[in-house]
């Protein structure tokens, strides 16, 4: 079995990457462009085949936009040889253009130039863990290992149940995994990663110490990737390489009689990782995710997996762009076709170009704007604390129509079929002819309506002020009421049969979308006006106790909380495996949604009480400092 990736050129990049020995062939010098585009700028690893180099892509112009260059030079004698070297390179390629994770490296470019071929990929600025254990000054701790190895897991899962078919990574060591500068992980080098067919054989391949027996058969299942993530802890754990012991002895050096500071849980789920009998493993990474999780929950790790990022880290998040508008924002903006779209409590929406934050117009209604800008139609509709729902063209600013209300409206407009449905202080659900402007129906409610309606499956659901929650169809006519203990400000979301909503009382209820009947009900520290958020089977609000939650919808237990400094008003949004929500403690918090691990947060000059939007890798939120905000996700 060979000890190094037979079929890929290079291995780990990134700062510290210890990548083999010398290829002994001439390397592209700094200055040097590829394409006219690659600006090359120094060799960050050396492989046999070639290297890889950090290099600046020129096209972006007013932004420095960093990617690592890996090269692989084909000057094998043999015809056969070359060409199933430069198959490889492609296979890579392909599977990785396949692939969408933030724990994944994102591929740019492959292009062949002369006898060289190359990948251009997303860099990642940061340390392998092999580097991390070894200038370790002693061992590293169980909490951090744990926080890695959960996002391994998830990155396992996503691989193994990549569709069409399943894909191996078939090399999962400490030098494959980087730790980026946010201290996540990222899984690099997929050069013998392959797709998963039942029953066919591959090649002996892998790498000695780390891969299981049945991988030296060439029977690499999903199994064999949660063997080897087994090694990669065991090795973070106790420090000592696997690639220096005979195969397959972990046994002989249990982890805790090495590092006796690792609690007995977690030597259990590396063991039952590492067994040697595939049935004996865990069956899935999904598995042993929840396991890790137990012993986070057991040991107390759990909590501290949300520790803050150090201040160097939090301190370097800077906007991309941010604009100061002349009073509080207190609302979530909306994104359409480049366009930011934003109110204010100068009484101004805003109209932003999104890539650069530059202002295209304004429009002045005669009150604060805390709703949340719909557009629809080349038209932006909006309400106001002047008691009307405007409609704005988004190309000019011009007014189109008002629809006047006896009440403030702070909720935000929904729309279906031309119809837009809102509610008012005057305690009526509105439904509105999107293009006239002409009502359609109200319905009466029995307290001022603050909550944005939820429209799904023909049905409006929304709360009361006076601590009412109702389902209503799209006639206007009441299907159901359920009434709680204490106002509804938050608005509703709904997975499956049920709708989730919480409430100034403190509690957050799952209830049956038909009867209105409660299914299940959770106590949070305190009241909200939070809108709940719904990502694969979680839940996840604030409240005004300081903490996001994160409940599970099957049975409504708590899966984790994290603590902010402040009440947490604003709503959570989730995209890929990250949660964004503001607080009042004027921070904007992305957290990692599965276990509430804090990835960074950045600070404003005010509480944060609007929802950020997130589109293409950019968060865009206000603050009450005046100012709209552009970060990188």
């Amino acid at each position: 079995m060979e000890t190094k990736n037979i079929t890929s050129p290079i291995g780990s990049y990134g700062s510290g990457s210890d990548l083999g020995s010398k290829a002994g062939r001439p390397q592209l010098l700094p200055g040097s462009v590829l394409l006219n585009r690659y600006s090359i700028q120094d060799v960050i690893g050396i492989g046999g085949m070639g290297s890889v180099y950090r290099a600046r892509d020129t096209h972006f112009k007013n932004v420095t936009k960093l990617v690592a260059v890996k090269e692989m030079i084909n000057s094998a004698p043999d015809e056969l040889v070359r060409r199933t070297i430069v198959q490889n390179f492609e296979r890579e390629a392909n599977l990785l253009a396949a692939l969408q994770h933030p724990s994944i490296p994102r591929i740019y470019d492959f292009f062949t130039h002369e006898d060289r071929s190359y990948l251009v990929l997303e860099f990642v600025s940061g340390k392998d863990l092999e580097n991390v254990i070894n200038e370790a000054d002693g061992f590293l701790m169980e909490d951090q290992i744990i926080s890695w190895a959960i996002q391994l897991c998830d990155v396992l899962s996503y691989l193994h149940g990549h569709q069409p078919e399943p894909i191996i990574f078939r090399d999962m060591k400490p030098s494959n995994v980087m730790i980026n500068s946010s201290g996540d992980v990222v899984l690099v080098d997929f050069g013998i990663a392959k797709r998963f067919q039942t029953g066919i054989k591959g090649t002996m391949i892998g790498t000695e110490g780390y891969s299981p027996p049945e991988q030296y058969r060439g029977d690499a299942t999903p199994l064999a990737d949660i063997y080897a993530l087994g090694a990669t802890l065991h090795h973070a754990l106790t420090r000592r390489d696997p690639r220096l012991e005979p195969p397959f002895t972990f046994a002989e050096r249990p982890i805790r009689r090495i590092n006796p500071n690792v609690s007995m849980e977690l030597e259990a789920v590396v063991n039952t990782a590492l067994n040697y009998n595939t049935a004996e493993r865990f069956q899935t990474a999904v598995q042993m995710k929840d396991a890790l999780m137990n012993v986070a929950r057991k040991t107390g790790a759990l909590s501290k997996l949300s520790i803050s990022v150090p201040a160097a880290i939090s301190n370097s998040i800077k906007p991309i762009w941010n604009f100061k508008c002349e009073d509080e924002i207190r609302g979530a903006p909306t994104l359409h076709q480049g366009s930011l779209y934003i109110g204010c409590y100068d009484n101004n929406l805003y109209a932003l170009d999104a890539a650069e934050g530059k202002f295209q117009w304004k429009y002045a209604a005669e009150g604060g704007i805390v709703s949340r800008p719909l557009v629809y139609e080349n038209n932006v509709f909006f309400g106001s604390e002047d008691q009307n729902l405007h409609a704005i063209s988004s190309r000019t600013g011009k007014l189109v129509w008002t629809y006047h209300t006896e009440g403030r409206i702070y909720s935000s407009p929904r729309i279906a079929d031309g119809h837009l449905f809102f509610g008012s202080e005057d305690q009526d659900l509105h439904a509105v002819n999107a293009s006239s402007g002409r009502a359609i129906w109200k319905f009466g409610s029995d307290g001022e309506i603050h909550s944005t309606p939820l429209l799904d499956n023909e049905m409006i659901y929304f709360g009361t002020e006076n601590s009412s929650f109702y389902g209503v169809d799209f006639r206007g006519s009441l299907k159901w009421r359920f009434s709680a203990k204490r106002g509804i400000t938050s608005s509703p979301t709904s997975k499956g049969q049920a709708v989730y909503v919480a409430s100034l009382d403190g509690t957050l209820y799952a209830l049956d979308a038909k009867s209105g009947w409660a299914i299940w009900k959770f106590r949070l520290g305190k009241g909200t006006v939070s809108s709940p958020a719904v990502a694969d089977d979680y839940i996840f609000i604030g409240a005004a106790d300081g903490f996001v939650y994160c409940v599970d919808s099957k049975n409504s237990k708590e899966v984790w909380r994290f603590k902010t400094d402040n009440q947490v008003g604003s709503s959570p949004v989730i995209y890929k495996d990250s949660l964004y929500i503001g607080s009042a403690d004027g921070f904007m918090y992305c957290l990692e949604y599965r276990s509430g691990r804090l990835r960074w947060k950045y600070e404003t000059g005010g509480p944060i009480t609007g929802s950020p939007t997130i589109f293409d890798d950019i968060v865009y939120f206000g603050s009450t400092d005046g100012h709209v905000y552009a970060l990188f996700a």
